[in-house]
């Protein structure tokens, strides 16, 4: 979409294959041993190949206006994936804690669009 386009010229001189969120799922846990679990069964995971995690929930990360989440860019290799092409493809998986996914509303979002645009990302 126009947000693809804009990030690619914005951050990566207009190189698209750079771009690591095209296709983007959330995952919400109750509490920080469920999300830790998740992460541990990615990298358990023979299909899996994890290029690069952001924990914005450790005590020393900055964050956009208070929100955290770990965030996890990773490609998927199976027969099928193969198959149809998309074995390389790059994902982002969004963990989220409940009540960081709760607070998520279209006001907050229209924040963050403005402090990174303001960014220039």
């Amino acid at each position: 979409g126009l947000r693809a386009i804009e990030k690619a010229h914005r951050c990566y001189g207009g190189e698209v294959a750079r771009l690591c969120d095209v296709a983007r799922h959330s995952l919400v846990f109750d509490s920080p041993a469920e999300l830790l679990l998740c992460v541990e069964a990615m990298r358990s995971d023979g299909d899996v190949q994890i290029l690069r995690v952001k924990n914005s929930l450790h005590a020393t990360a900055t964050s956009s206006s208070g929100y955290r989440q770990v965030m996890v860019n990773l490609q998927v290799a199976t027969d099928w994936t193969e198959r149809i092409g998309v074995a390389t493809h790059v994902s982002e998986v969004q963990l989220l804690l409940k009540g960081f996914a709760n607070a998520k509303t279209a006001e907050g979002h229209r924040r963050y669009v403005e402090a990174r645009n303001a960014r220039g990302e």
